[in-house]
C-alpha cells in the first residue's frame, strides 16, 4: 500500500492467539485498525468485537476475506486451515500474517509460496522469538562479526509435562501436522536459522517418539482435553540438520519427558571467535581473552515494548512498502520441509534430503 492511511485488518480466529494479536496490534492504533473479526464459534467473535470495538463480525472467514474494506488478514486458526485461508486471502488481494506453522506440511507450504509469488502480496509468519530483545542483541553482535564463523548450533525446548489439549486437534496429526516438533520446535528452527545467517538446509536425520501421549501421561495445562479423542503424534523429537555451506544444527524438543529441565527454550551458537546462549529470558556471550574464558551477560531493556509489538510493526511496514518480511513464506516453507523430513527419517531410518522444488 502506498497510502499513509491506516491498514485495515480482519482477524480470522478469535481464540487465545487471536486475542494476543488484538492486544499487540492495538498498541499501534495510529498505523492500523481492526475492521472485522470471525471465528467458527461466532459468540466468541462477537465477544472480541465488543471488547475491542471492532465494527463487523463476519459469519465466515470467506465472507471476511471478500470484504472490500479489509487490506490484510491475520490467520489464527488450527494448522489444517492455514493454507486454504491464506491462499484464498491472497487471491482476493489481501496481505496475510499467518500463525506458525505456515502449513500443515511442506506441500501446503509450497502452495502458499506459489500463491504469494502469483499475487505479489505480503505473507509473513508470526515467529515472535526473532523479535525478542535478547535475540536482537545477539543478531547485532553476529552482524558485527563478534562470533566469527558460526559453524554449528544446538537448539530446543524440553517441556517436562506439557502435552496441550489431549485428544483435540493439537494431538491429531491430520489436524495439527504433528506434536511438539511442529508446535514449539518450529519456533526454535526459525530462531536458529535467523541467528545462523539463514543458511540453506539440504538434509536431515531425525527420530521421534511417543512414550507419554498414548498413555495419557505428561498432560499440560494448555487447552481442555477430550479424553474420547485421538493422540497420534510424537511427544519428543530430535534431529540433526545439515546445510549447503557445511554448518549444522541440532534440534531437540518435547511436550513431555523425564529429565532435569526448566522447560525453557534454548539456543547455543558456536562460532570460531565466540559463542552465545539464549535460555528463556536470559542469555550471554562466551569468548576467550588472555587465555581465559569470558562470559558476558545479556540484559534486556527495562522498558522494552515487547517482541510482538515489533513483529506487528514489521508486518505493517512490509504491507506499506512491499519489502519482504524477515519471516517470509520461504522461511515458512523451510521449516515445513525440515519437519516433514524429520518425520520421514524417523519412519524410514537414515538421512532424508530436502526437496525445494516448487
Amino acid at each position: 500500500m502506498s497510502s499513509p492511511s491506516k491498514i485495515r485488518i480482519g482477524l480470522i480466529g478469535a481464540g487465545n492467539i487471536g486475542n494476543v494479536h488484538l492486544q499487540e496490534f492495538g498498541k499501534l492504533q495510529e498505523e492500523c485498525e481492526f475492521v472485522a473479526v470471525t471465528d467458527t464459534f461466532l459468540p466468541l467473535a462477537e465477544q472480541r468485537a465488543k471488547q475491542y470495538g471492532i465494527p463487523v463480525v463476519s459469519a465466515s472467514p470467506e465472507e471476511l476475506i471478500r470484504r472490500d474494506d479489509v487490506d490484510a488478514v491475520i490467520v489464527a486458526v488450527p494448522n489444517k486451515a492455514h493454507a486454504p485461508l491464506t491462499i484464498l486471502a491472497l487471491e482476493h488481494g489481501k496481505h496475510v500474517l499467518i500463525e506458525k506453522p505456515m502449513g500443515l506440511d511442506s506441500e501446503a507450504a509450497k502452495e502458499i509460496v506459489r500463491a504469494q509469488k502469483r499475487t505479489g502480496k505480503t505473507v509473513m509468519v508470526a515467529h515472535q522469538m526473532r523479535w525478542e530483545a535478547l535475540s536482537l542483541q545477539v543478531k547485532e553482535q553476529i552482524d558485527r562479526g563478534e562470533l566469527g564463523n558460526i559453524y554449528t548450533a544446538k537448539t530446543g525446548w524440553y517441556r517436562r509435562k506439557g502435552i496441550p489439549g489431549w485428544g483435540t486437534w493439537f494431538t491429531q496429526h491430520g489436524e495439527s501436522g504433528g506434536g511438539p516438533l511442529i508446535d514449539i520446535g518450529v519456533h526454535m528452527l526459525d530462531l536458529a536459522f535467523f541467528l545462523m545467517g539463514e543458511p540453506k538446509p539440504v538434509s536431515v536425520y531425525g527420530a521421534t517418539y511417543a512414550e507419554f501421549g498414548p498413555r495419557k501421561k505428561g498432560i499440560g495445562s494448555w487447552g481442555k482435553p477430550n479424553w474420547d479423542g485421538i493422540y497420534d503424534v510424537e511427544d519428543l523429537a530430535t534431529a540433526i540438520i545439515k546445510m549447503d555451506n557445511g554448518t549444522s544444527l541440532t534440534l531437540e524438543v518435547s511436550w513431555a519427558v523425564h529429565m532435569d529441565t526448566d522447560s525453557s527454550p534454548f539456543l547455543h551458537l558456536m562460532g570460531s571467535d565466540g559463542g552465545a546462549v539464549l535460555r528463556g529470558e536470559e542469555g550471554k556471550f562466551l569468548t576467550e581473552r588472555f587465555d581465559k574464558t569470558v562470559d558476558i551477560p545479556l540484559v534486556a531493556p527495562e522498558e522494552d515494548e515487547g517482541a510482538r509489538v515489533r513483529l506487528s510493526r514489521h508486518f505493517l511496514d512490509c504491507v506499506r512498502t512491499g519489502k519482504a518480511p524477515w519471516t517470509s513464506a520461504e522461511t515458512g516453507l523451510r521449516s515445513n520441509l525440515i519437519i516433514d523430513a524429520i518425520y520421514e527419517s524417523s519412519r524410514k531410518g537414515g538421512e532424508v534430503k530436502l526437496d525445494w522444488s516448487l
